[in-house]
């Protein structure tokens, strides 16, 4: 459906500039946009490399190891049918210490892990579990600590003050982050209050 979405966006506005004969000027957008993106992807290579390589050095050294048992009496509250023990947790754990320090790209491939292990403990592959729907919550909400992302696309942009928006950021996604949780913790009340839905005898359709 967003790909629909972005192809409509893009043939109405070629086809708005080709009736005004402003064909010159979305071929000149185009250019321009493409150099721009190439540009910020360069400048965020630098501090996506740095902070990824400050969560090896810090994994080397145990920390992680116990940022997990720290977060780990937090994490049993939010994802009560996962297993303490599985490998799911520790997908988890490197997701949000990800997005913790803002690292979105750098949380993606471990948000991805823990779904695909998550799945392994679905009974019904084809409808996500309260777990699942948890993670993603948390993954879209996640309380920032510190916006390296944001802060590598100020400072490509030549800010003044590129690490201005350290505090709002964090009061910003910390009140998401506690809305998804009260959210998740509402639905998963609601979820164990429906009553369980008959199955169908086999042969029979509605």
């Amino acid at each position: 459906m967003v790909n629909v979405i972005w192809m409509a966006m893009i043939v109405i506005g070629v086809g708005f500039a080709a009736v005004q004969g402003k064909m010159d000027v979305v071929t000149k957008a185009a250019f321009d946009g493409a150099a721009a993106a190439v540009t910020v992807c360069f400048g965020l290579i630098s501090v996506l490399v740095f902070w990824m390589g400050m969560m090896k050095i810090a994994e080397d050294a145990g920390l992680m190891e116990k940022l997990s048992r720290l977060l780990a009496p937090f994490i049993g509250f939010l994802f009560p049918d996962v297993p303490r023990n599985h490998a799911a947790m520790g997908y988890i754990l490197s997701n949000m210490s990800a997005n913790l320090l803002g690292l979105g790209n750098a949380a993606t491939p471990m948000g991805l892990k823990a779904m695909q292990e998550l799945q392994k403990l679905n009974p019904d592959k084809h409808t996500a579990t309260p777990a699942m729907c948890t993670l993603l919550a948390l993954n879209t909400a996640s309380i920032t600590l510190i916006p390296t992302t944001l802060i590598a696309i100020r400072m490509n942009y030549h800010s003044a003050q590129p690490a201005e928006i350290v505090g709002t950021t964090l009061m910003a996604t910390a009140i998401a982050t506690c809305a998804a949780i009260a959210a998740d913790r509402w639905f998963r009340k609601r979820l164990r209050r429906r009553p369980p839905v008959p199955k169908q005898p086999a042969g029979k359709s509605m």
